[in-house]
């Protein structure tokens, strides 16, 4: 079954809760993502850890009810 943005980033949130959150639905199937997120939580933090964190995040669901996330992330400025 599908995840909805809303779910999407309401897990994101709960996360990072400080962070600059952006969701679009790519195909407008629930299954295909781009996600942004601006937190302080990824500074001095590499880009892939950065995305760990946020797979992490996820809890399984990439792969799974989530099909593909394109995913943007950076420390806030």
């Amino acid at each position: 079954m599908p995840i909805a943005a809303d779910e999407l980033e309401t897990r994101l949130r709960r996360a990072f809760p400080d962070a600059e959150i952006e969701i679009h639905d790519l195909a407008g199937d629930g299954d295909h993502y781009r996600a942004k997120i601006v937190s302080p939580a990824f500074r001095g933090v590499s880009r892939v850890k950065q995305h760990q964190m946020v797979y992490a995040a996820l809890g399984g669901s990439v792969g799974g009810e989530l099909h593909a996330l394109a995913l943007e992330t950076s420390a806030a400025p």
